[in-house]
């Protein structure tokens, strides 16, 4: 319930989980309400087309395109969102709670495809602490700048193999987590198991494993052993979830 007034987690090293508000906290009656937002009515909310909210909500791995239809998925249920039919019986298509419309991923996303500066308007400052302490520094084929020689690797191959993807993605949850890669294609998750300075160490990977599984976002995982048979190894992990590569 607190979520749809704005509340959000936040984690420190000295108080742990705690939740906090906004400043200026208005309890809006409308969120209280059963009442469903559709695309379109969503959309005016964020002054955005119905298609392109979808598209948003689509790239969340909210819903997913199956022909006509858009299909709520596992994530998208934990965001508020239920499937309906038209009138006609054909077509099936998302509503959401209104409570959505304060999601901080999707405010996020929302400005970040309007070219706003996304981190300037967030209050996640231990994310942004997050993206300068882990500085990118090779440039990849795309113009991507990663973190590793083996992300740069990894970047190359699926720009090469056509296979559209984002670097440091942050995950649609609350906790404030990026992936590697995200690939919109398949609502999948790619995590690369090595740096430059050696390995990742085991606690970190089965912490990491346990959250996906948690929130069922699914990941694969690729490992420095892996880096020099790219071409082997990556295409048997992607066809699972449709993507051909090669």
């Amino acid at each position: 319930m607190g979520s749809r007034f704005g509340g959000e987690y936040r984690e420190s090293e000295k108080y742990g989980r705690f939740i906090v508000w906004p400043s200026k906290l208005v309890l809006d009656e409308s969120l209280k309400s059963d009442k469903l937002l559709t695309a379109t009515q969503l959309g005016e909310r964020f002054d955005l087309p119905a298609k392109k909210i979808n598209l948003l909500l689509s790239e969340l791995g909210w819903i997913q395109r199956q022909e006509a239809d858009w299909v709520v998925t596992m994530q998208g249920l934990r965001a508020g969102a239920q499937q309906r039919r038209d009138k006609q019986n054909t077509t099936q298509f998302a509503v959401w709670h209104p409570a959505v419309a304060r999601n901080h991923r999707l405010k996020q996303s929302v400005l970040e495809f309007k070219g706003a500066d996304a981190e300037s308007h967030s209050t996640e400052k231990s994310f942004s602490s997050f993206r300068q302490k882990f500085a990118a520094k090779h440039r990849t084929l795309d113009g991507h700048y990663v973190q590793s020689k083996g992300e740069l690797l990894i970047d190359n191959w699926l720009y090469m193999a056509g296979v559209v993807h984002a670097y440091q993605r942050q995950l649609p949850i609350e906790q404030d987590v990026v992936s590697d890669f995200y690939l919109p294609q398949g609502k999948l998750y790619l995590q690369y198991w090595g740096s430059d300075n050696g390995p990742i160490d085991s606690k970190t990977i089965e912490s990491t494993r346990a959250l996906y599984e948690e929130h069922d976002l699914p990941l694969i995982e690729v490992f420095p052993e892996d880096i020099d048979n790219l071409d082997s190894v990556l295409p048997k992990k992607l066809k699972p979830f449709g993507i051909s590569a090669y």
